[in-house]
């Protein structure tokens, strides 16, 4: 199976405006509640793409009975760690009229001791059954920095890494199979900015010195960039005409690389499957609801050009 895990989901609020107006009254044409969150979208995106797969997340309050509703009613499999915080709640606003997205976070709020040490117990459980691993997302406040080099060291199989920072470079001696930043991301974890596509290599051969297998790097709409010990790769975008909500275009990535690498891919073809979920995810409303069946048609689309390194 593809373990999906992490400890900050979100109870997704999602308002679409025919035109929004900053500092106005905005009235919505539509409103959607829906599972997301890194966790959650990676492990909806997972399932929708075929095979045994497991979502592992805390969730707690109010919006829990709702989670779980969701996730049965799409057949999603899932263990949650119940908390006594309730689950955040993210809204993104949709203006139909300019294309843009507003996304408006809050910060995954902090886990008691006990359920932290639930968490730990389960994972180290559902890893030792796993293929691969999607271990993804920030960690909430108050959680040891150390958390996930914790949870790596009980995992059997490849991990597909989907966070930053410090506690992305202190895992890398570990050799995770894969780490997938995106842009913004590899300069955090970089320290530094990567105003161009010269900064970009260098950035991403540091995480390949440190330990990691292959870095995968997304940019929204332009290539992505993938990069190993010996290959090197620019992966053109697909063109989307009907783009509706970007959210979760990451997280589609992860999913696919880690589902690609359980059905025994390599990995330049695995990239391509990332290239086309994130392009099905565009044009959808709910994040991560991928039809598995045009993702691997669009992957046949996916043009690749080899780097040298």
């Amino acid at each position: 199976m593809i373990l999906s895990a992490g400890l900050t989901p979100a109870w997704q609020h999602i308002l679409l405006f025919d035109g929004f107006r900053y500092g106005e009254v905005n009235r919505a044409a539509e409103v959607h509640w829906c599972a997301s969150g890194k966790v959650f979208n990676a492990g909806i995106a997972a399932h929708h793409l075929g095979g045994p797969s497991l979502t592992l997340a805390p969730a707690g309050g109010s919006p829990l009975p709702l989670v779980r509703g969701e996730l049965r009613a799409l057949g999603v499999p899932n263990r949650l760690i119940v908390t006594r915080q309730p689950i955040r709640v993210c809204t993104t606003l949709l203006d139909r009229a300019t294309g843009t997205m507003t996304e408006l976070v809050e910060n995954g709020r902090p886990l008691a001791p006990d359920e932290l040490d639930a968490f730990r117990a389960a994972y180290a459980e559902e890893a030792s059954q796993a293929a691969v691993v999607v271990l993804i997302g920030s960690l909430p406040e108050g959680t040891p920095a150390s958390l996930y080099r914790e949870l790596l060291e009980q995992t059997p199989c490849p991990v597909v890494l989907d966070f930053r920072g410090e506690g992305l470079l202190g895992v890398l001696d570990l050799k995770p199979l894969v780490v997938k930043p995106n842009r913004e991301e590899l300069a955090a974890t970089a320290g530094k900015p990567l105003e161009n596509d010269d900064d970009l290599l260098p950035a991403m051969r540091s995480l390949v010195d440190r330990g990691a297998q292959w870095v995968l790097v997304s940019d929204g709409g332009n290539p992505a960039w993938l990069l190993g010990t010996s290959a090197g790769y620019r992966f053109h975008p697909l063109p989307v005409t009907n783009a509706v909500n970007p959210i979760g275009c990451g997280d589609a990535m992860a999913a696919a690389v880690a589902w690609a690498v359980r059905d025994g891919r390599a990995m330049v073809d695995a990239v391509r499957l990332a290239v086309a979920a994130a392009a099905d995810n565009l044009a959808g409303l709910l994040p991560c609801r991928l039809d598995a069946g045009r993702v691997e048609e669009l992957a046949k689309a996916v043009r690749v050009d080899r780097l040298p390194v």
